[in-house]
């Protein structure tokens, strides 16, 4: 069965296209031709479709037309928020606008001084939307797993520039549990996908729609034992042009006050299937994500 290995689809010689036609031709240019790209994929890759039509017949209870009319949806959503991503980060004048619910959260957390930890996962599209987290005046820390293609990766830091934010890469040696420690007590702020693991990685299991489903151990963790403010925040394209973000309300977990790592993941995995419901189409984790 699938399982996520780590890496991301897509080759260097994709992408670089897409960024030329974003630069050359605008972001619609770019949107014309995902119409192709969504079509190789809903009838040409199997092994990841049946986990999205699983996820709309067998969770979301949606009928067969609905469920492939939103996989359709799904693969061209994506292709939507990674040319976004693109455009954003690159300066392309794309003319986005962006609403905020909660944002005052964050601000409120900075003004706590004494860190952030801000959980997301693999739904929406976060990333093009992170660029608001500047006017938080702190740094910023991106924790990730160092899954892209060496390739795709060395093309996309030429097109994107400087960037405005510190990546922290995940390590087999832990390294990357000091810098985020280090980057918390300095009152900056810790951005981790928390929905995701690789084999062999400690894991969680909690209810998530109803059934049994693994979370990684490790953001939890950091955040029941570091005593960080904890905010939970998303970010989904709602028209061509427009983002929805959300930021929920600051939570500060402490052991001494009844939190146990079990209660964090399932309020975490209950925030998680709100947003999945509310917006299905944007639910990007194309493998069998209840699978033991």
């Amino acid at each position: 069965m699938a399982r996520w290995q780590g890496k991301s689809k897509g080759t260097s010689a994709g992408y670089r296209i897409f960024v030329f036609l974003i630069k050359t031709a605008g972001v619609r240019s770019g949107y014309f031709l995902l119409r192709f790209v969504t079509l190789y994929y809903f009838f040409f890759s199997p092994s990841t479709s049946k986990h999205i039509v699983e996820l709309y017949r067998n969770v979301l209870k949606f009928n067969k037309i609905k469920s492939l009319k939103g996989l359709y949806n799904n693969y061209f959503n994506l292709g939507q928020t990674l040319i976004d991503k693109i455009a954003i980060m690159s300066g392309v004048n794309a003319e986005f606008t962006f609403e905020h619910e909660g944002g005052e959260q964050l601000e409120h957390m900075i003004a706590g001084k004494k860190g952030g930890l801000l959980l997301s996962g693999h739904l929406g599209n976060w990333e093009a939307s992170g660029h608001l987290l500047k006017r938080l005046n702190t740094k910023i820390h991106i924790v990730m797993y160092d899954g892209e293609d060496a390739q795709i990766k060395q093309y996309m830091e030429q097109v994107t520039g400087p960037k405005t934010f510190n990546i922290i890469l995940v390590k087999n040696d832990l390294s990357h549990i000091f810098k985020i420690t280090e980057a918390l007590s300095k009152n900056e702020v810790v951005c981790m996908h928390a929905d995701r693991f690789l084999p062999g990685n400690k894991t969680i299991t909690t209810e998530f729609f109803g059934k049994p489903a693994q979370f990684p151990e490790g953001p939890f963790l950091l955040a029941l034992r570091l005593k960080v403010p904890v905010v939970y925040v998303y970010g989904f394209k709602e028209s061509q042009k427009h983002y929805h973000l959300y930021s929920t309300e600051i939570k500060t977990y402490d052991i001494q006050k009844g939190d146990t790592i079990q209660s964090v993941v399932a309020e975490y995995a209950k925030s998680m299937e709100e947003m999945t419901r509310a917006y299905p189409e944007q639910w990007f984790n194309y493998y069998n994500f209840w699978q033991a």
